[in-house]
């Protein structure tokens, strides 16, 4: 199953698929946000290219565990994709996963001006690989 990973930015957002056996996730552009029809366009393509059955996207809660104003925009446009694809759309803790992601591309050296351009791909691999790591660790209880 092919599953798509989103994060889910005012301005960009990061975008990564996972393999055909669902073994691996890794980024594979950032969408700039010019309207919605755009966005939608963009990830229509992305989802027939890679036939997605499925969408992860990160969910900013805090660290207090609450879900703050972002987690509304975020709800919002889970609801348009569910509407707009016709596919499950899964809401999975994104907390600290930017964070994460300019550290990393730090620690390797990747110059200031690079790591912007793939800071959001990075924190949607991320989130995907969080949300695949869980699925591994399902128990299906009769």
């Amino acid at each position: 199953m092919r599953i798509l990973g989103l994060d889910y930015g005012s301005k960009r957002i990061g975008v990564a698929i996972c393999d055909e056996l669902g073994i691996t996730a890794y980024g594979i552009t950032t969408i700039t946000r010019r309207n919605r029809k755009q966005l939608l366009e963009a990830l229509s393509e992305i989802i027939k290219k890679y036939g997605v059955e499925k969408i992860v996207v990160g969910y900013p809660i805090r660290l207090d565990g609450t879900a703050g104003i972002q987690c509304e925009k975020v709800d919002t446009f889970s609801k348009v994709l569910e509407t707009s694809f016709l596919l499950p759309v899964i809401k999975w803790d994104e907390t600290l996963t930017t964070k994460e992601a300019e550290d990393i591309l730090f620690q390797a050296n990747v110059r200031r001006k690079k790591r912007k351009s793939v800071v959001d791909q990075l924190a949607a691999t991320l989130i995907l690989k969080g949300y695949m790591a869980s699925l591994k660790y399902e128990v299906n209880i009769p």
